[in-house]
C-alpha cells in the first residue's frame, strides 16, 4: 500500500502520538475489512525523500549534518528500488496487491512495471502513466512559493530559527484546491463570509478559512524539503522513461489489474486512467468512482475502493 503526497506509513489506526489524525486509509484496512488483516499482512512504507521515517532532507547525514539541499534528485523508480529492498528484508517475493492513487499510483504501477514477477495483483487510482505538461505547471507553482520564502535557505533551513514556513503553506493552499472539485467547494462554501468576518474590510470568505486551516495543519507535520523532493520526483513521473515509450512499458505488466479514476478529479483525469487501463493486459475496462470530492476521492470513496480491492483478491 503506496501513500500519497503528503501521506505516510499510518495508513490505519487511531490518533495518537506523531498521528493527529486517523490513518488514510483507516476504513479499508483492518478485520473483516476489504483489506482484512486476518488474512493479509499490510506494508505501508514512509517513501524515500519524505520525513516520516525513511531518509529525507531533514535526517541526519552520517557527518551529524542534516542533509538539506545536498540530498539527491530521485525519481518514483529510484523510490520503488527502496521499496523493493524493503521487501527483501522482510521476505516477501510476491505481493499479492500493490495498491496505491495519485503519487502512490505512480510507485504502483512502477512495481508492476520493474518487478512483474513480484507482483501478483494491481490497483491504480487517480494516477498517470507519466506527469503531464499541466500538472508539472502546477506543481511548478508550488516549488516556487516554498523556493521564494526567504526562510527557505537554498534548502539548507533545517538546522536554523525558521523554516520556509509561509511558503510551504501556499504551497498547500494552491494543491488543496487542485484536489477538490470546483462543485463541491461551490455547495460547502459558496461567497460565505467566514463567521462575522467581513471580506470587504480585512476579513476572510469560509473557502479562504477553509485553506489557511489546511495549510496550517500541514506546515506543523511535514518538511518543506520533503515536500519539494517529492514534487520532483512526481514530475520526473514518466514509466515509458528508457523502456520504448508507455506503451511498450505497460505491456510488461502482468499483473491482474484494475484501474480507477474519479469522474471529478481535475488534476488527475479520467482520460488518463483510461490510457493506463486501455495499455495494461487484461485490465478490461475503466472503472470510475463517483464522487463530487476530485481527486480527494481515492481517499474519501472508501466504499467504492472497498469494492474494487475485493474484486481482485476476494
Amino acid at each position: 500500500m503506496l501513500h500519497a503526497l503528503t501521506g505516510d506509513s499510518h495508513a490505519a489506526g487511531p490518533v495518537g502520538p506523531g498521528h493527529p489524525t486517523s490513518g488514510w486509509w483507516d476504513a479499508l484496512i483492518g478485520p473483516g475489512r476489504a483489506l482484512d488483516t486476518d488474512r493479509w499482512f499490510v506494508v505501508a512504507p514512509n517513501v524515500l525523500g519524505g520525513c516520516q521515517g525513511s531518509t529525507g532532507p531533514s535526517s541526519l547525514r552520517p557527518d551529524g549534518r542534516r542533509w538539506g539541499a545536498a540530498f539527491p534528485f530521485v525519481t518514483q523508480r529510484d523510490q520503488v528500488a527502496v521499496e523493493a529492498g524493503l521487501s527483501d528484508e522482510l521476505g516477501v517475493e510476491r505481493w499479492a496487491l500493490v495498491i496505491g492513487g495519485s503519487m502512490g499510483g505512480m510507485r504502483a504501477l512502477e512495481w508492476a512495471v520493474t518487478y512483474p514477477e513480484r507482483t501478483d495483483a494491481l490497483l491504480l487510482l487517480a494516477t498517470p502513466a507519466s506527469a503531464s505538461a499541466e500538472q508539472i505547471a502546477w506543481t511548478t507553482i508550488q516549488l516556487h512559493a516554498i523556493r521564494s520564502d526567504p526562510h527557505w535557505q537554498d534548502g539548507d533551513y533545517h538546522d536554523t530559527d525558521r523554516g520556509p514556513h509561509a511558503g510551504l503553506g501556499l504551497a498547500r493552499r494552491l494543491a488543496h484546491v487542485t484536489y477538490r472539485s470546483e462543485p463541491e467547494l461551490a455547495v460547502r462554501f459558496g461567497r460565505a463570509p467566514q463567521g462575522a468576518e467581513d471580506p470587504w474590510n480585512g476579513g476572510r470568505y469560509q473557502v479562504e478559512s477553509y485553506l489557511d486551516h489546511h495549510a496550517a495543519k500541514l506546515v506543523r507535520r511535514f518538511d518543506a524539503g520533503s515536500y519539494v523532493t517529492l514534487s520532483e520526483a512526481m514530475n520526473s513521473h514518466d514509466i515509458g522513461r528508457d523502456r520504448g515509450g508507455t506503451r511498450t512499458a505497460l505491456r510488461r505488466v502482468t499483473a491482474r489489474t484494475l484501474v480507477a479514476g474519479v469522474d471529478s478529479d481535475r488534476l488527475y483525469p479520467p482520460s488518463q486512467q483510461a490510457e493506463l487501463a486501455a495499455g495494461i493486459p487484461g485490465a478490461d475496462r475503466l472503472r470510475v468512482i463517483e464522487s463530487p470530492y476530485g481527486h480527494d476521492g481515492f481517499l474519501i470513496e472508501t466504499e467504492q475502493v472497498a469494492a474494487l480491492v475485493r474484486e481482485l483478491v476476494g
